[in-house]
Order: C-alpha cells, then structure tokens, then sequence
C-alpha cells in the first residue's frame, strides 16, 4: 500500500515537474519579446500593442502555471527560523497541516469561484480592449482555475510524502531535494 502511495505521489510530482520545465521556456519568449518591444521603440519609433500585451501574457502565465513546480521545490516564499531546526516528522506535520487547511481549501475555493468566471469570457471570446490588441484574454484566464488545479494536484502529493514520513516510511522525498532519501 505504501509503495503505491509513494508512487502515485511520484507521479503527480513528475506533472509539476514536465509543467515547470515546459513552461519556464516561456521566460525565454518574454525576454526575446522585451528586447524586440524595446529595439522597435528606440530604434525604429514604432510600437506593438500586441507584442507589449504578449508579454503580460506570458508573465501571467508563468507565474501561474509554474506555482505547482514552485511548490514541489519547495521555492516558495517560507519563514523558516523555527522550521529548519525540527525534525523531519515535525515539519512534514507541520506541511501536512498547512496543505490541508490552507492549500486544498484556497486552491478549491480559486477553482469554484473562478468558473463562472472564465466561462463568461469564453462565451464573448473576450478580447483585448485595446486596439491592436490579442484577443485571447479568454484563453489567459483559463490559466486561472488550471493554476489552482495544479497546485492541488501538488499538494496532494506533498500530503503523500508527508503521511509517508509520519508513518515511518522514510523514503519519502525532502522538499526541494530531487532524489529520495532517507530523512
């Protein structure tokens, strides 16, 4: 039964992990479209709305669609002065609890809230207000219960790995470490 948890855990962190790697190549596109955005002001004295509108884009979406990688690497933004001197079981309660009673019920509420949401700019295929704009805004804010999904998708692998701690069963992985080990 363990195994089977471990490896369904395993699997729900190589999503995060094939979505983090796929997606981080759009920090590329944002660079190479902000250095296009500036040559075509400053050299040629023109602009795009839509090149300028892409690059909004893409932060959102990488923001958005990296959280659940962000998550499996255990990158995001903690407050650990006690955390790092407890033990391995300690913190894997302490991740345990706040995936539980923070992560599921935000991510949750995220989806179910945002549904109607994104329906409605679905339904209108709504587009940029701008002149010149990109008309996919529909598209955009899909990412936004996509995001939430993800990140639950996560934290249910962390609760994996933090049950297999509690339990005893050690080889679960260490937040950020890439590799089982023994804690």
């Amino acid at each position: 039964m363990y195994a089977r948890l471990q490896q369904l855990a395993h699997a729900l962190d190589r999503l995060a992990e094939l979505t983090g790697r796929i997606i981080s190549w759009l920090t590329l596109a944002m660079v190479i479209i902000t250095f296009t955005v500036v040559v075509l002001r400053y050299v040629f004295e023109t602009g795009s709305i839509a090149l300028q509108e892409s690059i909004t884009y893409l932060h959102a979406v990488v923001f958005m669609l990296c959280a659940a990688y962000t998550l499996k690497q255990d990158a995001h933004v903690r407050v650990d002065i006690f955390y790092q001197h407890w033990s391995a079981r300690t913190r894997a309660w302490v991740d345990l609890l706040g995936t539980l009673l923070l992560l599921v019920p935000v991510c949750v509420f995220i989806i179910i809230s945002s549904l109607d949401y994104v329906a409605l700019s679905w339904s209108i295929h709504e587009g940029s207000q701008e002149a010149g704009g990109l008309d996919g805004v529909y598209l955009l804010k899909t990412a936004i219960p996509v995001m939430a999904g993800l990140l639950l998708l996560q934290g249910c692998a962390l609760v994996l790995h933090r049950l297999l701690i509690i339990t005893g069963h050690t080889h679960a992985q260490e937040p950020g470490a890439g590799v089982d080990r023994e804690l």
